[in-house]
């Protein structure tokens, strides 16, 4: 039987042009790849997860490679892109800060930057979660760094970049990666899918690039596990929630409509549900908030494009703007935000979230009493919720 790989190595990108998500990185240093501007020390930062060592990796492969073309990229046939695949290549050095952060680590590095390359044009040394160095270690880095052989590339990679000292970072070319985006993230999903013979609904790979909140390998990992708890070929929609265990949009529709229209009784009912599906109440607050947030967001079509969801819920978010009004969403959100900063200090958690959801069931009935001409005309004003 064929020794499974998870799908993050499995599919890992080997050329700049299968990197997901970060184009402004890739054609930045495959335009300093062809022009000959390269920098002796890159600084990739970012977060979890987005391709920081992979295309560390491309890179040094890149350089290196006896044959690359117009496109630049490796060719994967030559003697240094085999040795690179085989990780037999003396010319990369991959050094691991957060179990290699002594100062004697770091000289021991300074020593083999001594040496030229034996193949190729250039020794690449990729130190990863370099904010881990200790400051004795950065201090005696710091010549190496500023006045390297001409040989001599360093790729520093962190997510964590405040924690690097500023002299370290004068010396490098500074490279920010981004959260990859859930629409990349879904369709690169998607692709792999395909490869492995799966057949999924789209919304199950939307929800698993929500759910990675911008991490690539995140989402590559979530996916290897829904594929292993689906009983067949394909993933449905259904099960990933399951198996995530994520709150369904519908629950905040049926919610908002509840409460808006004041229907108090069934506001209750849809939380008792959802406490009764094993869902914490601050997970249920936190969604909840999120919700009204969005509804706010998808009030204008300027902003509609914020909203980091599939077009059909988009289309559903869309409909309810059409039934909610500001003035109840921005009294919803006040509520929300208290009931978020008070649940952990509240004895009883779901009376305090409970007590929440009646006052925003009477939100609606305060708006309206409000507006009536015996009030004098008085201006709307959003209900106190503190």
């Amino acid at each position: 039987m064929e020794q499974f790989v998870v799908s993050a190595r499995k599919y890992r990108p080997i050329t700049f042009d299968s990197v997901v998500g970060q184009s402004h990185i890739t054609t930045t240093l495959k335009n300093a790849i062809k022009t000959g501007h390269l920098a002796q020390a890159f600084l990739f930062c970012g977060p979890r997860g987005v391709g920081k060592t992979t295309c560390a990796r491309i890179l040094a492969k890149t350089i290196n490679c006896q044959n690359v073309g117009d496109n630049t990229e490796p060719c994967n046939e030559c003697t240094s892109c085999k040795n690179f695949s085989q990780n037999a290549s003396f010319n990369i050095h991959e050094l691991d800060a957060a179990s290699n952060n002594s100062v004697e680590d770091i000289r021991n590095l300074i020593d083999q930057v001594r040496f030229p390359p034996q193949d190729g044009k250039y020794k690449v040394y990729i130190i990863d979660e370099v904010h881990m160095l200790s400051s004795a270690a950065f201090n005696a880095f710091l010549k190496t760094l500023e006045e390297p052989p001409s040989y001599a590339i360093f790729i520093l990679a962190t997510t964590e970049k405040h924690k690097i000292l500023p002299t370290i970072l004068s010396r490098c070319q500074i490279f920010d990666f981004n959260r990859i985006q859930i629409k990349d993230m879904a369709n690169h999903l998607a692709t792999i899918a395909e490869k492995e013979g799966i057949q999924t609904e789209p919304e199950a790979l939307e929800l698993i690039a929500q759910k990675a909140d911008g991490g690539l390998r995140d989402a590559l990992s979530m996916f290897d596990l829904n594929v292993t708890f689906s009983t067949d070929t394909l993933l449905t929609y259904a099960e990933v929630l399951e198996n995530l265990h994520v709150l369904d949009y519908d629950y905040y529709f049926k919610l908002t409509d509840a409460l808006y229209e004041g229907d108090l009784s069934q506001s209750l009912l849809i939380f008792n549900e959802i406490l009764d599906k094993g869902f914490d109440g601050h997970q249920f607050v936190t969604g909840m908030n999120e919700h009204f947030r969005n509804l706010m967001v998808g009030m204008d079509v300027r902003t509609i494009a914020l909203l980091e969801v599939s077009d059909s819920v988009k289309k559903k978010y869309a409909d309810q703007t059409k039934k909610v009004n500001k003035g109840f969403l921005m009294s919803a959100l006040s509520i929300g935000s208290q009931l978020d900063l008070q649940y952990k200090v509240a004895k009883n958690q779901r009376l305090h979230v409970e007590i929440g959801l009646m006052k925003m069931a009477s939100i609606t009935q305060v708006l309206q009493l409000s507006a009536l001409p015996e009030n004098g005309g008085a201006e709307k004003k959003s209900p106190v919720t503190a």
